[in-house]
């Protein structure tokens, strides 16, 4: 059991498991927009943001990054696409799926973009309360 735990630290450890500024993007567990609001929060926070997803949420990752360029908000820096082993219990053996990272940067309107979209939330507010 012993092993099993070292190996799994030692994938954890040797990987760039977990980045602060990356997501993981699922076709199935969140709305779209739930991670293009997340994207913005990141770069807000880290300046840049990596986007990955495997398989049949590639489509959805490539949207999210389309949105955030086509609005002004970001700029490409990197791209890059892979295929990883999968372990597949049913079939025993490992299958592979595609794999994409996005690497998204800050435009140089990114903040005032960004002020601008909270202001028009607050005047909407303000209207809503009066």
């Amino acid at each position: 059991m012993e092993e099993i735990t070292d190996g799994v630290n030692a994938i954890n450890l040797a990987g760039e498991s977990h980045k602060k500024n990356r997501i993981q993007v699922s076709n199935t567990k969140k709305p779209l927009f739930f991670y293009v609001n997340l994207a913005k929060r990141y770069m807000q926070q880290h300046n840049e943001v990596e986007l990955s997803a495997l398989g049949m949420a590639i489509a959805t990752v490539v949207t999210i990054a389309e949105i955030l360029k086509n609005n002004g908000l970001a700029v490409e820096k990197k791209i890059m696409t892979s295929t990883v082993d999968i372990k597949d219990d049913s079939r025993g053996r490992p299958i592979q799926k595609a794999k994409i990272e996005i690497l998204l940067g800050k435009t140089e309107n990114f903040d005032e973009l960004m002020a601008a979209a909270a202001e028009e939330r607050d005047a909407g507010d303000v209207e809503e309360q009066s």
